[in-house]
């Protein structure tokens, strides 16, 4: 399948940040540790490129540990301030403060020689749909400021959050780009629930998760539903069936129903802390 989402809204979620970005001395970008290249959209790169970054890798309690390391030197050898974090059980708020202020050290030092002082910084909070941004939000601001879900577009407007003396955010709408040139990106988009789920087929995305978990977990698959893991991605999804009783008229295997439960575990992490992606 090729995996393409970028609904209308984005569009005009873009040309709102655009607008605001001369007001923010920071862009806060949440990837998902599991994918930190596909879940960084590039035109926030270029929309911040002469402001503050920030780089936040959410979810990491779902990525793996090896992987979640890899992610950091990578992101220290390129200069670049990255963070882990997993919003949900608040690990590693704690330091994005410092982060803050490494990430703005030459515009505080600006402000400093021009005899401003204690003026909040204002960051954007910025990434793509389902990272987690909103519930980054709440758990940093330690209360219910914007709404959260677990699929992607929940987050319509913008809204300032004023967190302390020292910093403000401003929340975004997750935004993707109008076409992902690589189709890798889109898959990976796809695996993390990143995209709309509607429009996809879960029987062909249950195949690649299967196929990626073989090559790349040998052993998950068979410790979570029992089977054995020699055969094609068709015989080992039908075994997952007959494991989880996915089950129709005279005992055919519903691969659809079997889809949707291969999909979820694998986002949940139900089988296993799993790293899409690693730094080349």
């Amino acid at each position: 399948m090729n995996y393409q989402w970028y609904p209308g809204h984005m569009t005009k979620a873009m040309r709102m940040m655009q607008e605001d970005i001369k007001l923010i001395d920071l862009v806060i970008e949440i990837v998902d540790a599991r994918i930190p290249f596909s879940s960084r959209n590039p035109d926030i790169d270029e929309l911040g490129k002469n402001k503050g970054r920030l780089i936040l890798l959410n979810k990491s309690d779902l990525a793996d540990p090896t992987g979640n390391a890899a992610w950091v030197d990578y992101y220290k050898q390129n200069a670049i301030t990255a963070v882990l974090i997993d919003s949900r059980k608040g690990t590693g708020l704690r330091e994005i403060q410092n982060a803050v202020q490494v990430a703005c050290k030459e515009k505080i030092e600006r402000d400093r020689k021009r005899g401003i002082m204690n003026r909040p910084l204002r960051a954007m909070v910025a990434g793509i749909p389902n990272v987690g941004k909103s519930t980054f939000i709440n758990s940093y601001a330690k209360k219910a400021c914007t709404k959260t879900g677990n699929k992607p577009g929940v987050t319509k407007g913008k809204q300032w959050i004023r967190l302390n003396k020292s910093l403000e955010l401003l929340d975004t709408p997750g935004v993707l780009w109008p076409k992902f040139e690589d189709k890798t990106v889109g898959l990976h988009l796809a695996m993390i629930g990143s995209i709309n789920d509607e429009i996809l087929q879960t029987d062909e995305l249950a195949y690649e998760i299967i196929d990626f978990m073989k090559a790349n977990y040998p052993g998950e698959l068979s410790r979570r539903y029992g089977i054995e893991e020699d055969g094609d991605r068709i015989e080992l999804l039908e075994r997952i069936c007959h494991s989880r009783g996915c089950l129709g008229k005279g005992a055919a295997p519903d691969l659809g129903k079997a889809s949707g439960i291969v999909i979820e575990e694998f986002r949940s992490g139900k089988l296993g802390q799993i790293t899409i992606e690693r730094p080349e």
